[in-house]
């Protein structure tokens, strides 16, 4: 991981902490309203965003003032995804009030709102910034075409499941969801040059835990899935040719692990927990490396960029 590195988790305890990466510190505490659900930060590294009841509130990071400089208030229950567009003119929200938003940044409104029939989980913006998935309580993937302003596809992989994670490559070329019986599913995706829409293929279904998955997330590089589990462990898949073939499990934390990010070179990972501690992953060794001790309830979201924009 490059030396200039934002590393942030948040939970239950109502704080937000600042980890210095490598020496296990934590460097700044911000006391939030609420339980904090989900954490982005900016692509510039400048702002913090962090999903709590109701509403999403944004912190300068590079500031030391403790009280957010925005909030994105129209939700009307908990915040459960909040994400970054690729230049930060908007994020994307999803809500426990079955709706999904896009809000401008500089201003602070609603530019648009979509609708679940139930809760919705998460929410992951594709490479191609034209589309944005999210997924519900009810088992049910969508793809909203912004450029139509409409549902482009509806994904069910199993009925009445909750769909817990989603995620997508950074290259646009699949798309994963966890569920609540612990199994994952994989579509490839192919871009419809005609139409300038995606077409989502089904290409395998990953029994990849016994328990809930809480989180699934693919690598920068693509070559690996991540997974999250209520069973404490995290769980690395090779993803070659579509052949998702389990290289590591992670085994440290003793609660539920909530939440997990990527570095940027994909060597390591960053995780949260209901244990009270985050842990910093190298991969390659499937070691603990470094572990991030403060909150003294479950830390349920973690964010972490350290790309180095000078590359």
């Amino acid at each position: 991981m490059s030396a200039d590195v934002i590393l942030t988790s948040a939970g239950y305890d109502r704080t937000i902490r600042f980890w210095e990466a490598w020496s296990g510190g934590c460097s700044r505490t911000i006391h939030h309203s609420d339980s904090v659900n989900r954490l982005a930060i900016s692509p510039d590294k400048k702002f913090l965003a962090s999903a709590g009841y109701t509403s999403v509130k944004l912190y300068d990071i590079n500031s030391s003032d403790p009280n957010p400089i925005q909030s994105f208030n129209g939700h009307t229950a908990n915040v459960t995804a909040v994400v970054f567009q690729a230049e930060g003119k908007w994020i994307a929200t999803g809500s426990e009030d079955g709706t999904v938003k896009i809000w401008d940044t500089r201003t602070s409104h609603v530019q648009r709102a979509f609708d679940h029939p139930s809760p919705v989980n998460d929410v992951v913006i594709h490479p191609n910034q034209g589309e944005i998935i999210s997924c519900d309580q009810a088992g049910s993937v969508k793809v909203w075409d912004l450029g139509e302003n409409t549902c482009s596809h509806e994904l069910v992989p199993e009925e009445d499941v909750p769909i817990r994670s989603v995620t997508i490559a950074s290259d646009g070329s699949s798309l994963v969801a966890g569920n609540n019986k612990g199994n994952c599913f994989v579509w490839k995706i192919r871009a419809d040059q005609e139409y300038e829409a995606s077409e989502f293929t089904p290409i395998t279904k990953l029994p990849a835990h016994s328990r809930y998955i809480t989180k699934c997330i693919l690598s920068p590089d693509t070559k690996h899935l991540a997974t999250c589990s209520a069973d404490t462990t995290i769980k690395i898949w090779s993803t070659h040719n579509y052949d998702f073939r389990l290289e590591k499990v992670l085994t440290g934390h003793q609660r539920w692990v909530w939440d997990a990010a990527f570095s940027a070179d994909s060597a390591y990972l960053v995780s949260a927990s209901s244990d009270h501690s985050a842990r910093l992953w190298e991969l390659a060794s499937g070691d603990t490396v470094r572990q991030y001790n403060g909150h003294h309830k479950a830390a349920i979201a973690i964010a972490l960029n350290d790309v180095n924009l000078a590359t």
